[in-house]
């Protein structure tokens, strides 16, 4: 997936900055949802039922994905202003893929909607659907900004202002008489 752009270079261009955006922030995505869906074994929450084989990949994919959609954010084009980035779209997707590996009778929400056995019975058999969905999604969103990186960069450095053209003669001020007589 190092170039998925048609005519671009994607991510061989990225800079160190980049770089390390997508890593960090992998490893925070790692954390938020490998951590309170029990996919990764610590003592703050129990798991009621057991991590299941495709549940790591699902994690492991979802943190990569979202890391590497943020290392597009952190070196490409600021949006112009009135405009904002669709970064609240790409964070709905990596909480689907918690939500996808997630414990389904340790969702409260989940069981308040639906109870113990409707979260086992209906929830749980959704959760690889979301999986795919939420990867489908992070995967598309990385696609689309990598094939737009290239068509809005940010320079390296500021331009430099352009000095206003002086105005006609016909619009300047006329010269303040000399007082030699000339």
């Amino acid at each position: 997936m190092a170039s998925t752009t048609k005519g671009g270079t994607g991510m061989r261009t990225w800079m160190p900055r980049q770089w390390g955006v997508a890593i960090v922030v992998a490893a925070l995505a790692a954390v938020a949802i490998g951590v309170p869906t029990g996919v990764v074994p610590t003592g703050l929450f129990g798991r009621m039922t057991p991590v299941l084989w495709w549940n790591y990949p699902v994690w492991a994919a979802g943190s990569v994905l979202t890391g590497l959609l943020a290392g597009t954010y952190a070196g490409g084009a600021r949006p112009r202003a009135g405009e904002r980035p669709h970064g609240g779209r790409a964070l709905a997707a990596a909480a689907l893929s918690a939500l996808a590996v997630g414990c389904p009778v340790c969702n409260k929400l989940v069981v308040l909607a639906l109870g113990m056995s409707g979260a086992m019975s209906y929830w749980a058999p959704a959760q690889p659907v979301l999986a795919v969905a939420s990867l489908a999604l992070l995967g598309h969103a990385l696609v689309r900004r990598l094939r737009t990186a290239d068509a809005c960069p940010v320079p390296a450095a500021a331009a430099p202002a352009v000095p206003a053209a002086p105005a006609p003669a016909s619009e300047r001020a006329p010269a303040a008489p000399r007082g030699d007589g000339r």
